[in-house]
């Protein structure tokens, strides 16, 4: 693939991702802290079905000989350590890497303060890594399931993608997303009108 082509490629994929992610709401700063709370489950509904239907392409593009897997090194202490760190600041920003673009599309100011940090962060990391390596290098190296199960990547990847699905239609059902992002998500504002001694619901007009 061309320079060219791969930037194609990535500009299609980013605005896909970033429809994705305006249309789920899972941009916005109360829903990813009310994740964190574990008050709100809407971000990780959305992350495990982006999960499963990845492993679903990933086990049929595997599978036919059409990709090779590349995964990287486990490392313990960067993997803990550094998703300890990131998990504080998502939580503290209302934000994460890929969120904090879509927070700025949509108008919210302060996300260009939580991108202005993103980026001394990684440019100081950058510079610190020579210094960090001894200390988060450590660990097993390639590490996967299909390699410890001793079966295809694709027959592994089809399983955990069935047990994600299921596990999402339990979690539907446990906090159905029209409860977690509220009635009038989709736009379709409502009122309540006195009705005898009682009240309904009436569109908002």
């Amino acid at each position: 693939m061309s320079v060219l082509s791969a930037i194609f490629v990535g500009l299609a994929m980013g605005l896909v991702f970033g429809l994705a992610l305006e249309k789920s709401r899972v941009f916005e700063p109360g829903v990813i802290v009310g994740q964190m709370q574990l008050r709100n489950f809407t971000m990780l509904k959305v992350f495990l079905s982006a999960v499963a239907t990845g492993l679903v392409v990933l086990a049929a593009l595997n599978g036919f000989g059409m990709i090779k897997l590349a995964p990287k090194a486990t490392l313990y202490a960067a993997d803990i350590v550094g998703g300890l760190i990131l998990g504080a600041g998502i939580t503290l920003a209302g934000a994460c890497p890929g969120t904090v673009l879509a927070q700025v599309g949509a108008g919210y100011r302060d996300a260009w303060v939580t991108l202005l940090g993103g980026v001394c962060g990684a440019m100081a990391f950058g510079y610190l890594e020579p210094t960090l390596k001894p200390w988060i290098s450590g660990g097993p190296g390639k590490l996967t399931l299909d390699q410890m199960a001793g079966l295809p990547f694709w027959q592994v990847a089809l399983v955990l993608a069935a047990l994600l699905v299921a596990l999402l239609v339990i979690m539907e059902r446990w906090r159905p997303w029209r409860g977690e992002l509220g009635r009038n998500v989709d736009g379709d504002t409502e009122r309540t009108m006195p009705v005898g001694g009682g009240t309904r619901i009436a569109p908002q007009v």
